[in-house]
């Protein structure tokens, strides 16, 4: 199945930040994913929609979630700095002359087969060609 990039509000939302539903989508009640298709549906201003990423699709998927449910925003990692004062890289070694291997020289010679002088056809082991029935010899 090939997926079609469209346009529409989930396209705004930021990944993995949970946003209130009633801010970014109008509509009726709707469920939260984790709670299942059986539980009651859920007024719009206590639902989170947040985006998740998705291995195949870059637009990503949305899911609703109650307060309940909602995950947690993922924390920001703290710069890294870099080291001061570590030790140098080692020096690369220069890699080998590298030289293509010699080639094998066939054992076998090719076998010269008669032909028939009309059609240029090999012929069979009888000396008969099969096209047009020419005796070869």
């Amino acid at each position: 199945m090939k997926i079609v990039a469209s346009s529409d509000w989930r396209d705004g939302l930021p990944y993995d930040k949970p946003i209130r539903v009633a801010d970014v989508a109008d509509g009726e009640p709707a469920r939260c994913f984790s709670c299942g298709a059986d539980s009651d549906p859920v007024a719009r201003t206590e639902l989170w929609a947040v985006k998740h990423r998705h291995p195949k699709n870059h637009s990503g998927y949305v899911r609703f979630y109650c307060s309940a449910h909602v995950p947690a925003s993922p924390a920001a990692a703290p710069p890294t700095t870099p080291r001061r004062g570590s030790a140098p890289r080692a020096q690369r070694r220069p890699a080998p002359e590298r030289r293509a291997a010699p080639r094998r020289v066939s054992s076998v010679e090719p076998i010269a087969r008669a032909k028939c002088p009309d059609c240029f056809i090999e012929v069979s082991a009888t000396g008969e060609c099969g096209m047009c029935g020419q005796r070869v010899s």
